[in-house]
């Protein structure tokens, strides 16, 4: 969310008009969020992504021409900072598991009622983690059965400084926040986030922040 009041702007890319104007309409309840453009693909979606540079993008998994999955990467190929949810109908473990490790922010699904799909947007673009409660046990055990004994997360080989930032994360917070909480640089965060991430054998911060929950560190 941005430094100033101006409301957090959201930038939905989804092949279902229907669905990005119910989205859009229960945006338009709230003061803090507001929806600046719509796409209905991929194409379309980055180019916008590009000239807004909105806080939030939400994203559909399973779109035409060019899937959630590839988007999110070209996204993040170009290097844009929009915190990014993928919306869909699957909560299929390898559909998760995919859209983590691409570098997704979040991952909900559309079945979810409308009263809670507002929270968990609102958390999103404040920088925390919006993940489908039903998903967070699915995802960590599937993180568990992927990797074999010998590269399982070592806690114990992180500095004071990276664990503080891994508690931070598990907390939901973004690179932004944690340097203001830390009094360090946003590029400083970035760089302890690329070594813990390294260290712990994990792929992304979604990935940290389910990790850290089931090993009791985020309290």
């Amino acid at each position: 969310m941005p430094d100033t009041d101006a409301p957090a702007s959201i930038l939905l890319i989804d092949d279902h008009p229907l669905l990005r104007q119910g989205i859009k309409q229960l945006v338009d309840l709230e003061d803090d969020m507001e929806v600046v453009g719509e796409a209905s693909n991929a194409r379309d979606g980055i180019a916008l992504a590009r000239d807004i540079e909105p806080d939030l993008i939400l994203l559909d998994l399973n779109m035409p021409e060019m899937n959630g999955i590839d988007t999110l990467k070209a996204l993040r190929a170009d290097e844009i900072g929009s915190r990014i949810i993928i919306f869909t109908v699957s909560d299929h473990e390898d559909d998760v598991v995919a859209a983590l490790r691409a570098g997704a922010d979040g991952y909900l699904l559309k079945d979810m009622e409308p009263d809670d799909l507002v929270p968990q947007l609102r958390q999103a673009a404040l920088g925390r983690m919006a993940i489908s409660d039903r998903l967070t046990a699915l995802l960590a055990e599937a993180l568990r059965s992927q990797k074999p004994e010998t590269e399982r997360a070592d806690y114990a080989s992180l500095t004071p400084r990276e664990k503080d930032i891994l508690k931070l994360i598990a907390e939901g917070l973004s690179n932004k926040m944690i340097g203001r909480k830390l009094n360090i640089s946003d590029g400083t965060v970035k760089v302890h986030v690329k070594h813990l991430l390294k260290k712990l054998k994990l792929r992304s911060r979604v990935e940290v922040a389910v990790w850290a929950v089931e090993e009791g560190l985020h309290r």
